[in-house]
């Protein structure tokens, strides 16, 4: 186990700090190569086959280059379940999971949901187990994250209904939801000096930036149509840039939502909003 992490460690020296460096030994060794995590923990000596060899070398060199550890994997565990994700997917993270923890917190259960941006289809996978009597549809833009979305929804044995729909060009059609939802792309292009190499290079553009004159379109352009495509006293849930919480709550109210709530994530950042479309008021 001593030879494994001393590799690993001298081949991402300079790459990554001490505390990366021993996260992603443990991940390479337990979850790439197939040590037990008691044999990991106990340090016991390991003796790798060609095959893993080759496999420890192959991690290393894309690590090297900033390759997302999750991509050499293949997965991304996410709310308890498994996840594929490649280049044409985001991955999924743990602000995500709070939102859908919110979503399922106020569910009866027996909703119809519109996951809008599925990308791996964590969120509409992830709702779909956790409240299994709801009709969950998802869409995105890109034809290869809806067919990477389908094989998770098969595999975690969820019924989820795929579109591809570019949500900046759909016109509703009359089908309404109870609950929309959101992840969409808000990362605006002057963010991206700031961004880590392993996001920068290697995930999908299109799911992760806006105009910087324009932060928030996505956001806008679905309170709009959701005006439309939920029903009366349905809910519209966003994740959001932590730095447009004020205006997104101001657009939504701008726009007739009501019950609209702002919460912060795990990391004390402004992440989350819920906001509710009015029910029609009865004539007299």
């Amino acid at each position: 186990m001593k030879a494994i992490a001393k590799q690993i460690s001298e081949g991402l020296s300079g790459c990554y700090t001490a505390g990366e460096v021993s996260a992603l030994t443990r991940i390479i060794t337990t979850e790439l190569l197939g040590v037990s995590q008691m044999a990991y923990f106990l340090k016991d000596n390991i003796t790798l086959t060609a095959e893993q060899e080759a496999l420890l070398d192959n991690a290393i060199e894309r690590l090297k280059k900033q390759e997302p550890i999750q991509y050499i994997l293949s997965y991304s565990d996410f709310c308890g379940l498994r996840f594929k994700v490649t280049p044409a997917t985001l991955i999924p993270r743990p602000e995500t999971s709070e939102l859908v923890e919110w979503i399922a917190s106020e569910a009866t259960g027996c909703e119809s949901i519109l996951d809008i941006g599925t990308g791996s289809g964590c969120i509409a996978v992830s709702l779909a187990h956790k409240l299994p009597q709801s009709k969950v549809t998802a869409w995105d833009i890109s034809h290869e994250a809806i067919a990477v979305a389908a094989e998770n929804s098969k595999a975690n044995g969820c019924a989820v209904t795929f579109e591809q729909v570019d949500i900046l060009a759909y016109q509703p059609t009359g089908e309404q939801f109870d609950i929309i939802v959101s992840n969409p792309p808000y990362i605006k292009e002057n963010e991206k000096e700031a961004m880590h190499a392993n996001v920068l290079d290697w995930e999908p553009h299109t799911a992760l930036f806006v105009p910087d004159n324009d932060p928030l379109l996505f956001y806008r352009t679905i309170a709009e149509k959701g005006l439309t495509i939920l029903k009366p006293g349905g809910r519209l849930y966003f994740e959001i840039n932590r730095a447009h919480g004020k205006e997104t709550v101001e657009m939504l109210e701008s726009l007739g939502y009501t019950g609209i709530e702002l919460r912060k994530d795990f990391a004390d950042n402004d992440r989350m909003i819920r906001a509710v479309k009015p029910k029609v008021k009865s004539e007299n």
